[in-house]
């Protein structure tokens, strides 16, 4: 007779395997570093990672951006994002209000260059002026496009899979994204995305060996956890087949 769990039980394992989980790395010796390596070098990185993280990422000027290869282009990208969230959340401005001041800061400059060289008894310079290339939009609705289809691709595929593991890993994952919508407005869960996405990459490239440690032996306890439950309360659950019935 397999061991009966509840979901409470599975909780609460689950959250002793990972305080022991992180007791057991804060426990490593210093001089066991030699052969923590050895066994470091055969083991799986994440998500069967084999490439650097730099190479995952595109290798490009981004990359280097995200993984802080040039510390004051990245600072400056961050601390540009953190000024507009800080502008249109704490501040309370609005997208048409700093477009309009943008646009009238814009006129302004050009009226008092075409007029100054009048002015000034000198001869008239050429105004500079602003043009976006049509190409620049184009490549930017390809890439978003490319994006949101290869997700719809990717939910559908879950849908019709029939693997009930990744089903409910997925709508598990877009439940917290709701419940974490619902505390903020949108701005700032992409304001927290890209946080996010300039500070974990460049964590994980280096402590990455901790870090595949610590969550491939989670996973191995959770796969355990997960088998337990699935003994004792979900291969309980009737599984129905419904055929359609042909009418003559």
């Amino acid at each position: 007779m397999p061991e009966k769990i509840t979901s409470e039980d599975f909780l609460n394992n689950l959250a002793e395997t990972i305080a022991d989980s992180v007791s057991k790395q804060k426990s490593v010796s210093f001089f066991e570093g030699e052969k923590s390596n050895s066994v470091v070098s055969s083991f799986n990185r994440l998500f069967g990672r084999q490439r650097p993280v730099h190479h995952i990422l595109g290798g490009g000027k981004s990359a280097d951006v995200l993984l802080w290869r040039n510390k004051k282009i990245s600072a400056s990208v961050l601390a540009g994002a953190t000024a507009i969230w800080v502008l249109f959340e704490w501040l309370n401005y609005h997208f048409l209000t700093l477009l309009c001041f943008a646009v009238v800061l814009g006129m302004l400059a050009q009226f008092v260059w075409s007029n100054a060289s009048g002015l000034l008894n000198r001869s008239p310079s050429e105004v500079p002026r602003l043009f976006l290339p049509e190409e620049l939009f184009v490549g930017i609705g390809r890439s978003l496009g490319g994006e949101v289809n290869r997700g719809l691709h990717f939910l559908q595929d879950v849908a019709c899979g029939g693997n009930l593991k990744q089903f409910l890993v997925v709508v598990l994952s877009l439940w917290v994204a709701a419940v974490i919508g619902s505390w903020c407005n949108f701005l700032t869960v992409l304001y927290i995305g890209f946080i996010a996405a300039h500070t974990l990459p460049v964590l994980y490239e280096r402590y990455d060996e901790q870090i595949d440690s610590f969550v491939y032996n989670f996973l191995d306890q959770f796969r355990n956890q997960y088998k337990k439950l699935d003994a004792g309360v979900l291969s309980k659950i009737p599984k129905g087949k419904f055929k359609l019935k042909k009418h003559d």
